[in-house]
């Protein structure tokens, strides 16, 4: 049964890096190659032109500066905000809690799309258009990341809590030396999917921003790819490249992404 289960997970694993290898196996072919089977994707000649090409005479690493810049910027505010907000909710006794959180809940039901109008005319009327604050602070907000981390808090034991207030722990003192270290796989959870979101972002950057040196790299790669004529190289590329520091990210967090998601962390 064991050998079955490696098995399967192994065929598994090959399935999902299938794309992957083909990705990178083409965006190093020549271009113009004649494909006339499956294995001519795979067959050589093979050039790093391309890649040359897209560094040297393209603005990607520039993009790719901005898309780093909003996504880390976005991620660590996320999770500032967002850890302080759970916490209150979960270990601060104040009126209106039960409301507020109900307020925050509300907040998963509402799409992105049906806020962009209001959130154009809030970041114009702040004079944010076009600029990196613009694209990084109304993305701050994330109800999605506040419920996670609140579930989470809720099962730090409250006696761990008063025992360190009795020693004279502030509550700042109780977030920041308790409940945060306890949290780190739920924080890690919250990272990679925040990061990823940002990265991946497409619609707001293209609604506030107007000026290329601000494009991140879902704004400027089709901005590279021909409308003319049919290439399969230059677009495997890009998105190679542009692949990099997500998979970096989910290599470094995999194991607390895992125990993140099954909060497994604290047992009551």
């Amino acid at each position: 049964m064991r050998a079955l289960r490696l098995s399967l997970s192994v065929l598994l694993a090959l399935f999902f890096l299938v794309p992957i290898s083909w990705m990178l196996i083409v965006s190093i072919k020549d271009e113009g190659m004649k494909i006339t089977g499956v294995l001519d994707w795979y067959k050589p000649p093979y050039t790093f032109e391309t890649y040359a090409y897209i560094f040297q005479e393209t603005s990607l690493v520039r993009w790719m500066f901005n898309s780093l810049v909003v996504a880390i910027a976005v991620t660590m505010l996320t999770l500032l905000v967002s850890s302080l907000s759970a916490f209150a909710l979960s270990k601060i006794k104040f009126r209106y809690q039960k409301f507020m959180f109900v307020l925050i809940l509300a907040g998963l039901l509402i799409p992105g799309e049906a806020i962009l109008i209001p959130l154009y005319q809030v970041v114009k009327g702040l004079g944010m258009l076009d600029s990196y604050e613009g694209l990084i602070l109304p993305a701050v907000a994330s109800p999605f990341a506040v419920v996670v981390l609140k579930s989470f808090f809720d099962a730090v034991p409250n006696e761990l809590i008063e025992s360190a207030e009795m020693d004279g722990g502030s509550k700042l003192r109780v977030y920041a030396s308790i409940v945060m270290p306890l949290a780190k796989p739920a924080l890690a959870s919250i990272v990679i999917l925040t990061f990823i979101a940002q990265w991946n972002n497409f619609l707001w950057p293209f609604i506030a921003i107007t000026s290329e040196e601000l494009f991140t790299l879902p704004m400027g790669i089709p901005t590279l790819m021909s409308q003319y004529s049919e290439d399969y190289v230059r677009p495997m590329a890009i998105n190679s490249v542009a692949s990099i520091p997500v998979m970096v990210a989910f290599l470094f967090f995999e194991r607390q992404i895992v125990k993140g998601l099954s909060f497994s962390g604290i047992k009551g």
